[in-house]
């Protein structure tokens, strides 16, 4: 029986030497696939290079197609290589999924498929942390039955995802957000030690206003179009007042329903005065007249002016959007709609905040007591106390 392949992967070639004992040849990193070698030119203390060097050649190898496999010859650069050329270019943000998988290669490149288990997992979550390792597992999960189900391997190898860690509960009190948009916009540029007139966080100050009316996520406020529906972005009708945050041409995803939105008055007056003041030509949110792809560096910037933690994220406003709903007592499945979620999870998640909350059990506790009725009979049927009962004597 033949001797199973191990796949390409790095191997330290000791130094050669002659019948002297005098170096001939330096110690180095070199990439074996089978009977096959390659150097990397790397020496032993370059293992990152000689890494790099070796995710490189996995990168330029062919893509193998091969049906119906068993998964330990299954490479898996091989299956994440399939999904980046099937799948990976139809995501939103397909830069960030492609990071993402190289970091997953970093780790599982020169393994095969059969290497995947639950402990393989864990090894990876203590190495990237719970969230991170959660998330690019999430993307190896996908490449792993996209692989399957194109039949090219005749068993899913199963992925342990990590539990996922505590849910982001930070929401602002109205006197932080004041402080937060506050400082956004005094916020101006320094040069040599020097404060200038020049203002660097009004784009953050916009985003801030939009998400916590809204409460939309942050793609769709950076991706929203102002002045007329695009493919492939979301857009804010000014005329009529409605933000259609699904962008336009793109599969709606089920675990985040992109739902229109009315406009409050108030933030539709300061959107309407950003286009006719040109602050907003084409895009809502705007720096140096291009559009805004990414909103987490200026974000970043401002809450460390501003003085507050890392848990205060662009997310945050949406979870004070829905705090602020429901402390105000707005209807949950009313609610629920506004912010693009299911009412179950608005009461999941937010119902606490409600003024009706669990208001039947807290007021049991100040009504008086109701003491159940002592007679079986009704009013109309109980003896009245001029009725003289009659024994019967014998």
């Amino acid at each position: 029986m033949p001797r199973r392949s191990k796949g390409p992967r790095l191997w330290l070639q000791a130094a050669r030497k002659d019948g002297k004992g005098n170096v001939i040849e330096q110690a180095v990193w070199v990439i074996r696939e089978g009977s096959t070698k390659r150097s990397t030119g790397c020496g032993p203390g370059q293992i990152e290079q000689a890494t790099e060097a070796l995710r490189d050649y996995l990168n330029a190898k062919p893509t193998k197609r091969t049906r119906d496999c068993d998964p330990s010859s299954v490479s898996i650069a091989d299956v994440v290589a399939i999904y980046t050329d099937d799948v990976v270019s139809t995501h939103a943000r397909p830069k960030e999924t492609a990071a993402r998988l190289n970091r997953i290669l970093d780790f599982f490149g020169d393994k095969t498929l059969e290497f995947l288990n639950k402990k393989t997992c864990n090894e990876y979550v203590k190495m990237r942390g719970l969230a991170a390792a959660r998330r690019e597992l999430e993307d190896l999960r996908a490449a792993v039955r996209h692989h399957w189900e194109a039949g090219l391997c005749i068993a899913l190898t199963p992925v342990v995802l990590p539990d996922r860690g505590e849910a982001r509960q930070r929401w602002l009190t109205r006197n932080e957000a004041a402080h937060f948009l506050r400082t956004a916009r005094r916020l101006r540029q320094t040069q040599f030690g020097k404060k200038t007139d020049r203002a660097t966080a009004q784009h953050v100050a916009q985003f801030f206003l939009v998400g916590l009316y809204t409460g939309t996520r942050a793609g769709a406020i950076c991706g929203a179009a102002l002045d007329q529906p695009t493919i492939g972005r979301s857009w804010i009708d000014l005329e009529n007042g409605i933000f259609y945050r699904q962008a336009i041409g793109r599969r709606k995803k089920k675990n985040k329903q992109q739902t229109p939105v009315r406009l409050p008055p108030r933030l539709l007056a300061h959107l309407r005065r950003w286009k006719r003041k040109k602050i907003s030509i084409r895009s809502l949110i705007e720096w140096n007249g291009k559009p805004v792809k990414r909103i987490n560096k200026a974000f970043r910037s401002v809450r460390r002016a501003a003085g507050f933690g890392d848990d205060v994220i662009p997310h945050a406003l949406r979870h004070t959007c829905a705090t602020w709903l429901a402390q105000r007592g707005v209807p949950t499945w009313e609610a629920a709609g506004f912010l693009g979620m299911t009412e179950q999870t608005f009461i999941d998640v937010y119902g606490h905040h409600h003024p009706d909350h669990q208001k039947n059990a807290v007021n049991a506790f100040g009504s008086p007591r109701q003491f159940p009725d002592r007679y079986n009979e009704t009013k109309r049927e109980r003896p009245g106390s001029n009725v003289v009962k009659i024994a019967n004597k014998r």
